[in-house]
């Protein structure tokens, strides 16, 4: 067994531990605060009140520990949901929606329990959110033995909406297999500029890392990229130290590292990699979080020439009355800017709404899951021209990505960087072909056989 091999087995313990780590983040106190928070919070409850709601929706995010941000972040952008519907949709159809949420943990035991409480205690008409794509494939599965709907904002195993599907399940953010072939395209046309051959990849051990993983293949393999994958690296959850991971990766002689850590994680493993000089010469990619406002507020003021990133959502990106709106909606909400997962979480309650004005703030579950397939829904997201649309195949909502480097920007203090110079991927370019989908769901059926 080489030593590569041994660093990434050695790694590779699927089990979820917490990881209480403190990161300098430049003038950053507040972000500082959020995200090393281990403060746990009970549950959080806005919107109607349980007797005047027409539907309570039961969200699972993060509350406490590294990935606490991403619960506050989701929480705020519920709300600017329930205003926004106010306003958008007559009142004789607007539906009174009461909104829970509680801290999943990050754990699937308790996620199970939440998941199952909101169902059989709260009378939930849908369950709505969660950060990690392993919780959300067992609720998932919660959902379809209840027959509840439930609406994903912000986990991204591309697993839930081809092998694992069913009528019950929608998502409302981007998936691995449209960051992941958006990546591969920008991968191809910085082939062509570069000549770059070696791929590294890394990524966390469990549902996200190793289907993104998969993604990433077949999307190079599909538009016939040549390359060599020199090694693949599976921390576990909120890991505290890369440095036998970012010696191995060095070791390895990679090009491109391909990175889907998320939140915390990323920004430990991006920190302690330009401190060990990786970029100096090895391309470093997250085309699926990376580009978070979180992310480039830990840069300082520092421009890695070697860094490409993408996110589900940007401050910055697109340049639309929509998207500047809903920034500066947050801003005054919060006081500060929103990481990616506000506007998935934004998106999910927006669903609900327009799901509930299209049937009838009374329709049963058949009718609302009616309403949501096919349902054009524009968002912050969307650039000019576009409105991001839940495919009726697969409930995967299809999205244009963007990919950008880092430029310098005191636009969105405290950060002093932001992404530029962006390359544009349209949904049609990243939705995966029927073919594909045929043949990964008969795989799962010929497993399960």
């Amino acid at each position: 067994m080489t030593q590569l091999a041994r660093v990434s087995n050695a790694a590779g313990d699927g089990r979820h531990h917490r990881s209480f780590v403190r990161f300098a983040f430049r003038g950053a106190v507040v972000l500082l605060v959020l995200l090393t928070s281990t403060v746990s919070f009970g549950r959080v409850e806005f919107g109607a009140s349980a007797a005047d709601a027409d539907a309570s929706v039961g969200c699972l995010y993060p509350l406490s520990g590294r990935s606490a941000i991403f619960g506050k972040d989701s929480i705020a952008g519920m709300r600017l949901a329930l205003q926004d519907l106010e306003t958008e949709i007559p009142p004789e159809r607007l539906a009174k929606i009461r909104v829970l949420v509680d801290d999943d943990h990050s754990h699937t035991s308790i996620a199970t329990r939440i998941a199952e409480d909101y169902i059989e205690q709260d009378k939930v008409k849908f369950l709505c959110g969660i950060v990690s794509s392993s919780l959300a494939r067992v609720v998932s599965r919660i959902a379809e033995q209840h027959k509840i709907i439930m609406i994903g904002t912000d986990h991204a195993s591309s697993r839930l909406t081809i092998e694992e599907s069913h009528q019950y399940y929608f998502r409302v953010s981007n998936d691995t297999y449209a960051s992941m072939s958006a990546g591969a395209l920008y991968l191809k046309a910085l082939q062509q500029r570069t000549g770059w051959k070696k791929i590294a990849f890394i990524g966390p051990d469990y549902e996200l890392g190793h289907v993104a993983a998969q993604d990433l293949e077949d999307s190079l393999k599909q538009l016939g990229v040549q390359y060599e994958m020199v090694g693949y690296f599976w921390p576990k959850l909120y890991e505290p130290d890369y440095t036998n991971y970012i010696s191995a990766i060095r070791e390895s002689g990679a090009d491109i590292v391909v990175n889907v850590l998320w939140g915390g994680d990323f920004i430990a493993f991006l920190q302690q990699a330009m401190s060990a000089g990786v970029l100096d010469k090895t391309w470093l990619a997250n085309f699926d979080s990376g580009g978070s406002y979180d992310v480039l507020v830990s840069l300082g003021d520092r421009v890695p020439q070697h860094l490409i990133l993408s996110a589900r959502h940007h401050v910055n990106w697109p340049d639309t009355a929509t998207n500047r709106k809903f920034v500066d909606d947050f801003h005054k909400l919060e006081g500060r800017y929103p990481t990616y997962v506000a506007e998935g979480a934004y998106a999910g309650i927006k669903a609900i709404g327009y799901a509930l004005a299209k049937a009838g703030k009374h329709a049963d579950t058949e009718q609302l899951i009616h309403a949501l397939e096919g349902m054009h829904l524009p968002l912050p997201k969307d650039p000019p021209g576009t409105v991001s649309y839940l495919d009726p195949n697969t409930h995967q909502i299809l999205q244009a990505e963007a990919i950008g480097e880092v430029v310098p920007n005191r636009q969105y203090p405290p950060a002093q960087v932001m992404l530029g110079n962006w390359t544009v991927y349209p949904a049609t370019l990243l939705t995966p072909s029927p073919d594909l989908i045929r043949r990964r769901r008969l795989h799962l059926k010929t497993i399960e056989y």
